[in-house]
């Protein structure tokens, strides 16, 4: 059946999108939502929607029930079967070549994982505590502005700073794959750069959210990868923010066997997984 995938800034507007496309009503069709709109943090990290609509097959007409005809039995004497056809017939069945045997399978290109992915959240080891750093002030404020609880260590060294942040609330602090957290993040980044000369790089982390987060995405990327080079074509992830498509990036620079590259504009930019050419 004919499907139509599309993003949209709501569900009914994607929904309209792939209506379009396919040329049919809503009654023709099964709507699946894919991803769920989120309007983000403070307006950053916004997710359109996305939807997936399939064309319904088609309903078979009913039969007309057919009447019942009872014929009268005849009783016959069965007649013996010959038996040496029947063997005739088994041998030739045996003396014949498997299907599966006669298939020459095609050799399967090998995928090999060499080294190990470099970390992308792993922290320097130069960093010190920095108690009175003003991205404390403002993740602490931040954090009470909201109405959560959650205390804020930060460590710092000459072109980075860390902050950390616990307690009960850190899962609406981190928010729905992470996108609470990155907006936070922004957030922190813009009060830490507001007047400096040079770029500091800034993390914003809740209960190891980057560590774990970016183990999923190791395993995806080799997964996919692995996908990439046994089916010989590209693979599209989802789209992603900077820090994930890095993770990704990084996490394959190890695999010769495919190359990487991200398309498209924010916030629906996202990675593309090749084949590497011979």
């Amino acid at each position: 059946m004919r499907y139509s995938e599309k993003w949209g800034d709501s569900i009914d507007s994607a929904v309209e999108l792939a209506l379009l496309d396919l040329k049919l009503t809503r009654d023709q069709v099964t709507i699946t939502v894919l991803e769920e709109p989120s309007k983000g943090f403070f307006g950053i990290g916004s997710q359109p929607a996305k939807v997936r609509v399939e064309e319904k097959a088609p309903e078979k007409p009913a039969e007309p029930e057919k009447p019942v005809i009872i014929e009268k039995e005849e009783t016959r004497p069965e007649a013996p079967k010959p038996a040496a056809k029947e063997e005739n017939k088994e041998k030739r069945a045996s003396d014949k070549p498997r299907k599966k045997d006669r298939k020459q399978r095609a050799p399967k290109r090998e995928f090999k994982i060499e080294g190990e992915a470099p970390s992308v959240s792993a922290k320097p080891a130069d960093l010190t505590d920095a108690p009175d750093h003003p991205a404390k002030k403002f993740l602490e404020d931040l954090i009470r502005e909201m109405g959560l609880d959650g205390t804020v260590t930060v460590a710092t060294n000459a072109d980075s700073v860390y902050a950390d942040i616990d307690g009960a609330d850190t899962g609406t602090i981190i928010g729905k794959r992470g996108q609470t957290l990155d907006s936070i993040q922004y957030l922190t980044s813009l009060v830490v750069n507001k007047g400096e000369d040079e770029y500091i790089r800034v993390v914003v982390d809740a209960e190891g959210y980057r560590a774990k987060r970016e183990a999923t995405l190791e395993k995806l990327a080799y997964k996919l990868a692995e996908k990439a080079v046994k089916t010989g074509r590209s693979v599209r992830l989802e789209p992603m923010n900077p820090y994930e498509r890095k993770v990704i990036h990084t996490t394959l620079q190890t695999v010769p066997a495919v190359v990487t590259r991200s398309e498209g504009s924010e916030p629906h930019r996202r990675v593309i997984i090749e084949p590497a050419k011979k």
